[in-house]
């Protein structure tokens, strides 16, 4: 039996690393097939070609879609959304400052200085005719009048004349004080009468009339008046307090419409006397806002 003379010839593939690779017959001289290697060469280089163009095709189309999720991620949720699904201003970057807020605040009412004098609970400062009626003299308006004699007393219908004793008594005065004041000729007696509530002195002045009168306080270099002539009076009230005044001429001579000066008398000490006692409940409502 000859050897390689009947059986199949293995063929040689330029990919098959184990293949061998097969000489032409006619030159047994051992020198290489070239025309076969630039051939196979040739070949490997069409199938390079080949995987980079599919290859760079496939690229393309993945980011081709990756483009298209992007956009249709970010076109998401309502068409005809506005500005109003934008997130708040403050965490937007670059944004403005956001205006800060602040919890609503006020501050707390002022006191009333009328509620400090309208009941007794509530009006505990210091009385007494110098609170009221401090110093030796006051000025209204320019005219002078010098302070004469003071009277404090619980027995207030004790120094009322007229129809007023009965008044205060039946309404619970607790106290009246009494101060003289003169000008001139002319002395005027401004009466006190303190209540435990702003109703019962409010309703004891609602029952006085031109014969409610306080009595003249006089003596100790203040000259007797209104002591049996005819005097001007006034009657009022603020908070727990009503308070009168009766002027008069000193000589004893009867006050007519025409004395002008005896009425502005009267007038000047009552409005002082409200003043005063405003004052008493302004001083109370600023040392309780205080504390």
């Amino acid at each position: 039996m000859s050897n390689g003379q009947g059986g199949p010839q293995s063929q040689w593939d330029p990919w098959k690393p184990q293949s061998q690779q097969p000489w032409n017959s006619a030159a047994d001289d051992g020198s290489p097939d070239w025309a076969a290697l630039a051939e196979a060469s040739e070949t490997r280089n069409k199938r390079r070609k080949l995987l980079f163009i599919a290859g760079g095709a496939l690229a393309t189309i993945a980011i081709g879609t990756a483009v298209a999720m992007a956009v249709v991620s970010a076109n998401g949720g309502d068409p005809e959304a506005g500005p109003s699904n934008l997130p708040a201003s403050a965490s937007i970057p670059g944004s403005a400052t956001a205006t800060p807020s602040f919890a609503p605040t006020s501050a707390p009412p002022p006191l009333d200085p009328k509620d400090f004098i309208s009941s007794a609970k509530k009006d505990t400062a210091p009385l007494s005719p110098g609170t009221l009626f401090p110093g030796t003299q006051l000025t209204m308006d320019g005219t002078v009048y010098k302070k004469g004699l003071t009277d404090d007393t619980k027995s207030c219908a004790a120094v009322a004349g007229g129809t007023l004793p009965k008044i205060l008594t039946a309404n619970g005065c607790t106290r009246l004080m009494r101060v003289t004041y003169t000008n001139g000729g002319i002395s005027a007696t401004v009466g006190v009468a303190v209540f435990d509530t702003a109703e019962q002195a409010a309703k004891a002045k609602s029952q006085t009339d031109d014969h409610s009168i306080v009595r003249s306080l006089f003596g100790k270099g203040v000259k007797p008046f209104c002591d049996g002539a005819t005097c001007r009076s006034t009657r009022n009230s603020y908070g727990r307090y009503a308070y009168f005044t009766i002027s008069g001429f000193i000589s004893g001579k009867n006050v007519t419409d025409k004395d002008t000066k005896v009425f502005r008398t009267g007038n000047d000490l009552a409005q002082f006397t409200a003043n005063q006692i405003h004052r008493r409940g302004q001083a109370q409502a600023s040392a309780a806002a205080e504390q």
